[in-house]
């Protein structure tokens, strides 16, 4: 795990900006503390810092390599593991007779691409964003993981191309060269109706997200030309599937093999810990390949807002040891400005902070853990997956009639029970779904940003995906949004984010190849079933995860913002924080006073909507008008290159 910052000139000039490169990756030291090198040529330059894993000793980067006819002619800077790098190794080695001086992964991306040419990517089991330059060619390759569970940016200039692990490199690269750079009114928009920037954007204009699951070739000069390699595709009809039960023994086989990948280091491997289903199942299984395992959590003083006991009583179940990271409110509080930088963007998800504490926690006893991201997205672990269900009599009215219905629930109370029952029955799922992480809608966000454009509104995000997915049934519909969107967009970018700002190495065993393509062919009568979620997972998980875990209710890391908000330990922070910032050409401050104030007089509940619009100021303060900074650990850590 890294962080790497490259740059492809347009002119043949790249070393005169190796000098930018050395400052550009000290901001991003966090993710690989253990060593930093430089390599350069005259088209391109590559500035990489290292997180070591896999081969310690060996497997520096950037990584030069080739044939004995060709030596050096890949460079590879290269983000994530690949977890099925020695299965990759003995083919190359047996049936194209390959040879190999390290024992990590990167040599086998370089000698893979040698040898199959982009379709190597369909091959990989792993998380990976890289940049891999033939000097032959004199084009460079550009990848990233089917799902996006590692970052790469990128930011276009008059003198070439830079592509960085995180966007504050960019930030820092662009003040060097007098760069402009605009806050995207469109990203900011999508941002506060979703909670996040959606991929490809970012909240600067000029600095954009590769796509996940994409490949792009770029060549001096060039623009980046982009094929996606993957799609996650979810079959439209629920014939010729295998049956129940064989689909159940596949769900277990594939994540025990998964688990078992994502084991492989030469350091040591703990586990994070909650108390639902999908981060016991990872720690169970990881336990079968360390008897020592450390699992971690953590949670919050307020009753319901912990989960600290029942992962304990999980911890004890499966026989693991278990360490428990409690956070306070003030130091929730004096930490945020610091998150905020780590993410580059805003994430108004307030579990990202107990993260980065467990996270901070975690790396003082082990410099890898597992998690249990993306079970909910393949599997059909949200709520909100029964609605189709709930609303299917109304798929059977006239539409005109379903229009009346709609009108009828806007004229009935606040708060009145059927209002909503009615409102979402009205509405296409094009136009009522967009994701976990709603919170404001249109009138909303109009009082709050007064400039809001409705061509600009969740759809201008969803449409492309909802317009892939035609025919489908609705439950994976709406998977296939949270995959393109929520889990791109908020679950993984916080999980890269709070663990890396620690220089802890985060794996995700369900985000795997071999498990997407079980979870793929399983019909949605196997997600949402017998009054469940994630009916399928749960059934191969029986011999697995303890009694007490089967059927509890997801909570994760919750957070008490909303009691907070309205309470002692938050209230005169979000008004200083809302009267203090510079962002009124943006949002409409006495708006949001006013809804804080409604918040604490508990005339409404805006926690949600109040969290957004604060991460927004924060990050505006950190890195727009630059009045907030943030207290960066070891600011003078040396970069030796």
């Amino acid at each position: 795990m890294c962080g790497f910052i490259g740059f492809l000139a347009s002119n043949g000039q790249a070393q005169k900006h190796v000098a930018l490169l050395k400052p550009a990756l000290q901001k991003m030291r966090h993710r690989g503390p253990d060593e930093s090198n430089i390599w350069s040529n005259d088209d391109i330059a590559f500035a990489f810092t290292r997180l070591a894993i896999i081969d310690i000793e060996g497997s520096h980067q950037p990584m030069a390599w080739g044939t004995p006819a060709e030596p050096e002619r890949y460079v590879l800077a290269y983000n994530g593991e690949i977890y099925n790098y020695l299965e990759l190794r003995e083919e190359l080695e047996n049936e194209f007779g390959l040879s190999f001086t390290t024992d990590g992964d990167a040599e086998v991306l370089l000698a893979g691409y040698h040898t199959w040419g982009k379709e190597l990517l369909p091959k990989l089991r792993g998380m990976f964003a890289f940049i891999l330059w033939d000097t032959k060619e004199r084009t460079l390759l550009i990848g990233r993981d089917p799902f996006g569970i590692k970052p790469l940016y990128y930011l276009h200039t008059d003198e070439g191309v830079f592509f960085s692990s995180e966007k504050k490199s960019l930030l820092g690269v662009a003040k060097e060269l007098n760069l402009k750079l605009d806050l995207d009114k469109r990203a900011l928009e999508h941002y506060i109706a979703f909670q996040y920037v959606p991929e490809p954007e970012s909240m600067h204009a000029q600095i954009r997200r590769f796509n996940s699951g994409s490949w792009g070739t770029l060549q001096p000069g060039g623009q980046i030309a982009t094929t996606r390699y993957f799609e996650p595709d979810l079959p439209p009809t629920e014939s010729a599937y295998d049956s129940e039960a064989l689909l159940i023994t596949k769900i277990r086989q594939a994540l025990e093999d998964s688990v078992e990948k994502h084991m492989r280091a030469d350091v040591t491997v703990g586990s994070f810990l909650s108390g639902g289903i999908d981060s016991t199942a990872i720690a169970a299984l990881a336990k079968r390949h360390n008897d020592n395992l450390l699992t971690f959590t953590t949670g919050f003083e307020r009753e319901g807002y912990s989960e600290i006991d029942v992962a304990a009583e999980s911890a004890a179940a499966i026989g693991v040891e278990h360490v428990v990271r409690k956070v306070t409110p003030e130091e929730f509080i004096e930490h945020l400005p610091l998150i905020m930088w780590y993410l580059d963007d805003p994430v108004a998800d307030p579990a990202l902070v107990p993260l980065y504490f467990v996270a901070r926690e975690a790396r003082k006893h082990v410099k890898v853990v597992l998690s249990g991201e993306g079970a909910d997205e393949l599997f059909g672990g949200y709520t909100i997956y029964k609605e189709p269900l709930s609303l299917a009599p109304f798929e059977k009215l006239p539409n005109s009639l379903r229009r009346g219905l709609g009108k009828l629930s806007e004229r009935l109370p606040q708060g009145m029970r059927g209002k909503s029952l009615l409102k979402r029955g009205s509405l296409s799922l094009e136009d009522r779904y967009y994701g976990n992480a709603r919170s404001f809608n249109f009138e909303q966000m109009q009082s709050v940003i007064p400039w809001a454009k409705p061509e600009w509104n969740h759809q201008d995000v969803t449409a492309p995906y909802y317009e892939h997915s035609v025919g489908w049934d609705p439950i994976a519909r709406m998977q296939h949004i949270d995959l393109m969107t929520w889990m791109r967009g908020d679950i993984l970018v916080k999980a890269d984010r709070m663990t890396m700002a620690n220089s802890l190495e985060l794996r995700v065993p369900f985000l795997d190849k071999v498990v997407w393509e079980v979870a793929q062919e399983l019909p949605s009568t196997m997600k949402i079933a017998h009054g469940t979620s994630k009916w399928a997972l749960r059934e191969a998980l029986k011999e697995v995860v303890p009694e007490h875990v089967l059927n509890r209710r997801k909570l994760g890391f919750p957070v008490p913002i909303r009691h907070w908000l309205a309470g002692p330990e938050m209230y005169d922070w979000a008004r200083d924080t809302i009267t203090q910032s510079q962002t009124d050409e943006y949002v409409d401050k006495t708006a949001v006073l006013n809804m804080l104030d409604e918040h604490k007089a508990g005339v409404m509940d805006h926690s949600r909507r109040l969290w957004t619009v604060l991460c927004f100021m924060l990050w505006h303060g950190i890195f727009v008008d630059t009045t907030i900074t943030p207290t960066i650990p070891n600011p003078d850590y040396p970069v030796e290159l």
